[in-house]
């Protein structure tokens, strides 16, 4: 399937805590948008484009008719972020640390890449990432 138009993203997480979830999301620095958002779910905005849904279990449960995995235990994705720094990526990760999340994967640097994960406090696995504007203009 090709297409020439911008897609916008949507990832749905189950939380256990959605207010929790908030805080620490918010201390990221990241918004919401209250026009989708209740006692049951928030729309986190990633970027014009993307968007991660913070849902109560009880409401992601209502999407899919398999169980919900316990990010604590299991892997179910890596999302990927990007950053304008590698400095923001470090100051992302102890942000995340400092509130709760714990740190995922050793550090990377690569020269042209440098990136760095961490557990949110529910347990799903995010990853930020710097790219040298020159390597991706090769």
């Amino acid at each position: 399937m090709t297409t020439t138009r911008s897609r916008m993203l949507f990832v749905n997480l189950a939380v256990k805590d959605l207010k929790r979830s908030v805080d620490f999301f918010t201390k990221l620095g990241f918004t919401f948008n209250p026009q989708f958002t209740d006692e049951t779910a928030t729309c986190m905005i990633v970027s014009e484009q993307a968007f991660v849904m913070l849902l109560t279990e009880p409401k992601f449960q209502g999407f899919t008719k398999k169980q919900i995995c316990d990010a604590s235990k299991f892997s179910e994705g890596l999302f990927c972020l990007s950053c304008e720094s590698r400095e923001e990526v470090d100051r992302m990760v102890k942000i995340a640390v400092e509130n709760g999340g714990s740190q995922a994967m050793p550090t990377q640097d690569h020269g042209f890449m440098y990136y760095a994960s961490f557990y949110d406090v529910d347990g799903h696995h995010w990853e930020l990432m710097w790219m040298d504007p020159a390597a991706i203009q090769k």
